[in-house]
């Protein structure tokens, strides 16, 4: 019988590892099925220890790799991954608690808040040596974990140059559906839980549905020059893109916009998020196809060049508020 089973006159802690190590180890015998039953019916705590080691037993387990990679460990890790505790269980419960003092110490899940304001871009390093670049009215929660990196996007922009860890995926949460990478660059835009952008320029990137996305078959793979969109009533589309239209969907982080027939409603829209203010279109003139290259931080010229070239009216309301309709009102 491989392992070692637990007897009686040891401690509950002890106990509870060496049992860890059995269930991990090999298959019980009908006599350690019939002991285990006793040790946990003699004290209801001992549970609660069995699952605590047993936690950390896996926990040390994905550690072990990193730590040794990092002269962490005296050794190399052994051929067969087996249970720290068996260590305390061979009488190295010195090695044991080193680990146990290891994963103590070693940082935990540690978050990060990014934000920018109306009319603001900015750049910052996170804690993994990753890099994020924000458009303006956007913000970033970003969770550093021991066996993932988290970024959740409720509203905004963000271009990400990811630091590769194949052992801490990178996922971004938006409410439309998450990006999930382990090192690669991209660009994610979202407005609501049915509005989402997914650029990759290097690398690719696996997309999944929201809550309550449309991306209800499962998984999209986006290799490097692809694009996903999905927004609403018109569910979910993928489509290759050349060098230059790449460039153009992340024209942004150099302060412009980029239109190529877009709907004057969706240029009004990325306007308003930029500068944080209402503009609206009537049915009318939302659907008129503008095209052309514009500097964010000038809504004024942006308005003019429309009003020159579709004979559209801008009207400026109260508060701040602009409406454009046709010329004729409607």
């Amino acid at each position: 019988m491989n392992g070692h089973t637990p007897t009686p006159g040891r401690g509950s802690d002890e106990q509870a590892a060496l049992w860890a190590a059995r269930l991990e180890g090999s298959a019980l015998s009908e006599a350690d099925r019939s002991a285990l039953g006793a040790w946990l019916g003699e004290d209801p705590s001992h549970a609660g220890l069995l699952e605590s080691y047993q936690q950390f037993s896996s926990d040390v387990g994905q550690l072990l790799p990193r730590l040794a990679s990092q002269g962490l460990l005296p050794t190399a890790p052994a051929r067969r991954r087996r249970s720290p505790w068996l260590l305390a269980a061979g009488g190295l419960a010195a090695a044991g608690l080193a680990l146990a003092a290891i994963l103590a110490a070693w940082p935990g899940p540690s978050s990060e808040s990014l934000v920018t304001t109306a009319g603001q871009r900015r750049a910052f390093t996170l804690a993994d040596g990753s890099r994020v670049e924000l458009n303006a009215n956007t913000s970033l929660l970003v969770e550093n974990g021991r066996s993932e990196r988290r970024v959740r996007l409720a509203n905004g922009e963000a271009f990400f140059v990811v630091s590769k860890d194949k052992d801490r995926p990178f996922i971004v949460d938006t409410p439309a559906g998450s990006v999930r990478v382990t090192g690669t660059i991209f660009n994610v835009r979202t407005q609501s839980s049915s509005d989402l952008d997914v650029t990759v320029v290097e690398g690719s990137v696996q997309v999944r549905a929201g809550s309550s996305g449309s991306l209800a078959d499962g998984p999209v793979h986006l290799g490097a020059g692809s694009e996903l969109t999905e927004a609403p009533g018109a569910g979910v589309r993928v489509r290759a893109l050349g060098n230059a239209d790449v460039d153009d969907a992340v024209a942004w982080r150099r302060g412009e916009i980029v239109l190529k027939g877009a709907p004057l409603s969706e240029a009004l829209a990325r306007f308003a998020h930029y500068h944080g203010r209402l503009i609206s279109a009537s049915p009318a003139a939302a659907s008129v196809a503008v095209g052309g290259r514009y500097h964010l931080d000038d809504l004024d010229g942006f308005l003019s060049d429309i009003t020159r070239s579709f004979k559209v009216r801008v009207t400026q309301e109260p508060g701040g508020a602009v409406r454009v309709s046709t010329a004729d009102g409607r």
